[in-house]
């Protein structure tokens, strides 16, 4: 018998953002599922506005299992995780340990496709779900900014000021083509005009 599913489906249960006043909880799941879309989103910009060899369907399978350690650990804050160059390092070493033992947990068949998706050294790919990630917490920080909520403020700049640091062109294209809309309520994003989309 495989756990290795049923643990993935706990992604539902892992709380993000856990030391902040939310107006809408986020969990990993849900958190997961706009990393890959996002990431699709870049990897294929990546792809056809620059050139780069890069596979989106790889991305986004990246973006998927990219905080799947995080059913064994829990989702470690961001202030506490990077801290100190020693606690980061420590983390790192429970995170590979959680893979580890998440990977032991699959059919032998599927555990070197899986491990290529869980433990992939740094790439163009991974960067590209890195920045995904980062612009999933800076949408989150927006919407929680509309919903009147000032706990986000100081997170918004700082993860703006990485995303910028990250110099990547397709980043930049997202910030600039995508981010805004998530800015609007429901009413603006169906009025007549509001996804009139550059080509």
């Amino acid at each position: 018998m495989s756990g290795f599913f049923a643990y993935m489906a706990r992604l539902r249960l892992i709380r993000r953002w856990a030391l902040m006043r939310n107006t809408q909880p986020e969990n990993d799941a849900e958190h997961s599922l706009q990393v890959a879309m996002i990431a699709h989103a870049l990897a294929v910009w990546a792809r056809d506005r620059y050139g780069r060899e890069v596979n989106p369907e790889h991305v986004v399978t990246l973006a998927v299992y990219h905080d799947a350690a995080e059913v064994l650990t829990g989702d470690m804050p961001t202030p506490v995780k990077y801290s100190s160059a020693g606690l980061r390092a420590a983390f790192r070493q429970v995170e590979e340990a959680a893979t580890g033992r998440l990977l032991a947990m699959l059919p032998a068949s599927l555990r070197a496709d899986f491990a290529a998706a869980l433990t992939e050294e740094e790439s163009d790919s991974r960067r590209l779900v890195r920045a995904a990630d980062k612009l999933s917490a800076y949408v989150k920080c927006l919407e929680e900014q509309r919903a009147g909520n000032h706990e986000f403020d100081a997170a918004a700049v700082a993860i703006r000021a990485s995303l910028n640091e990250m110099n990547l062109p397709e980043v930049d294209d997202f910030l600039r083509e995508c981010v805004p809309a998530f800015s609007l309520t429901l009413d603006e994003l169906n009025a007549p005009g509001a996804q009139n989309a550059e080509a």
